[in-house]
């Protein structure tokens, strides 16, 4: 009798210590989203594109779905995390630009009345952080001819629920950032002596560990991380990741050959004549190696704390950047460096890993996210999205056939750029205040890095073109 209650409570021990970091079969997935800033899809290594060395993503992406058709609609960083937000396309969310003092005046920011991605999480039992650059509140409007403000503090009023906060609204201060926290106030600025990726991963991983009691312990949690890195300024770096660059200029880390040196840039030159910035070339490479190991850190601690299995991580970046390919650097215009961004989704526990070429929007997200974490069903009516979360169980689809390039400011919404991009072309038209039109069509199937406008070389493709755009931004209700 009592080896035998000797072996029975082995079997216990046995149990406890084995099944200890085990999901319950019904237990709630957490969420963990990271974005980075100005990460363009071939700064992934295992796509052998950019010279880059990103092991962590890679595994995310060999263990998870990559959808290599992934675009950022409007490639700017506020339009891009409203879209996210709210699920809502540009024109229906009211961010068209980037967020700072001179759109205030037009209602360029998040508005507190949106249902956001994190206030569906919480009002399903979800407990919610925010971690890094925001960007979607308006500061203070400031008059014509004063300087912009972009920065602003963001009160507890309009953070959509989520209750940790540790964030700022927009800075490019890489090596000395600085923060807001959940409780304190627009004067209790924290500032850091670290670089900006690294010292997030530290708050990511107390946050995992809730250490400091951020999160409700008996809540799954949804927690969303938006690193600022690679953004510019590129060379804002620790030297560690920039030894396997070291003796390469731009020359030799930039392969793409739609790259040109030359006389397209607006901004000022370097002593060698092409732009200053272009010169950091390897230093931006340098980031997203950085922003990858980070990225590996925090995976580890979550395996560590045994919340690995049952946490969905996402992994995508709000928009590209040209790095001198056509003549231009950094984002918001149709080019494929700018547009095409990593998505990768990462829930081994019920999705097979696989790529999927499905046109994923950015408005997508939202609904699709929220559908694989079964709350498909708690999505606000005007969520222009689509959840195409069956695409995970290979379950049919109605898959799109397009996605939209949208480019405006708040003044005059009905001028800019509109577009759209297709399996085989993207189509982008440009008005400018004279009502005048500029046409660019690329067969990306015959032309990958887009070197020859085709427009005008064929008109029945032309007009179909135009009468799909036309059709397409009636659907929205566009202006233009």
């Amino acid at each position: 009798m009592y080896l035998k209650k000797i072996s029975i409570l082995g079997l216990i021990v046995w149990c406890v210590l084995s099944c200890k970091h085990k999901p319950h079969v019904n237990e709630p997935p957490n969420l963990l989203f990271i974005l980075t800033d100005q990460h363009r899809r071939s700064s992934l290594s295992f796509l052998n594109e950019d010279p880059v060395h990103t092991p962590n993503i890679d595994k995310l992406a060999k263990e998870g779905v990559f959808f290599n058709r992934a675009v950022s609609n409007h490639p700017l960083c506020s339009p891009y995390r409203a879209m996210l937000m709210t699920g809502k396309y540009p024109l229906s969310n009211g961010v068209v630009e980037n967020c700072n003092s001179a759109n205030t005046p037009y209602g360029n920011f998040l508005k507190k009345e949106e249902n956001c991605f994190s206030d569906i999480l919480v009002s399903n039992g979800y407990s919610a952080g925010y971690v890094g650059k925001w960007h979607l509140d308006g500061p203070p409007s400031t008059p014509p001819g004063v300087k912009k403000v972009w920065d602003t503090w963001c009160p507890p009023e309009n953070r959509h629920g989520f209750s940790y906060w540790y964030a700022y609204g927009t800075h490019n201060r890489h090596n000395n950032p600085y923060y807001w926290d959940t409780n304190g106030s627009v004067k209790d600025t924290i500032f850091i002596n670290q670089w900006s990726p690294e010292h997030e991963a530290e708050i990511i991983m107390k946050y995992i560990d809730n250490a400091e009691r951020q999160r409700e312990k008996d809540k799954p949690f949804a927690l969303f991380w938006s690193i600022n890195p690679p953004h510019t300024p590129f060379n804002q770096v620790p030297k560690k990741y920039r030894k396997r660059y070291e003796g390469m200029d731009f020359k030799s880390v930039l392969n793409r050959p739609n790259v040109e040196y030359t006389d397209n840039y607006s901004w000022k030159k370097g002593d060698n004549g092409v732009d200053a910035r272009l010169n950091q070339a390897p230093d931006y490479f340098a980031c997203v190696d950085g922003v990858d190991d980070q990225i590996g850190r925090v995976i580890k601690h979550l395996k560590e704390a045994g919340l690995y299995e049952n946490t969905i991580i996402v992994f995508s970046a709000d928009h590209g950047e040209m790095l001198g390919s056509h003549g231009l650097m950094h984002k918001n215009v149709w080019f494929r460096e700018a547009m095409d961004i990593p998505l990768i989704v990462h829930f081994p526990k019920s999705i097979s890993a696989k790529t999927d070429d499905l046109l994923f929007s950015v408005p997508d997200y939202m609904p699709t996210i929220l559908g694989l974490m079964g709350l498909g069903d708690k999505l606000p009516s005007d969520v222009e999205g689509k959840d195409y979360s069956k695409v995970f169980f290979d379950k049919p689809v109605e898959r799109p056939t397009k996605q939209l390039y949208f480019g405006t400011n708040p003044m005059v919404p009905d001028l800019g750029a509109r577009g759209f991009r297709t399996f085989q072309y993207t189509f982008s038209v440009v008005k400018n205040d004279k009502g005048e039109k500029f046409y660019y069509l690329f067969n990306d199937q015959e032309d990958p890095y887009q070197m020859k406008n085709i427009w005008g070389e064929n008109p029945a493709v032309d007009k179909q073109m135009e009468e799909e755009l036309a059709a397409l931004l009636k659907s929205m209700n566009d202006p233009w």
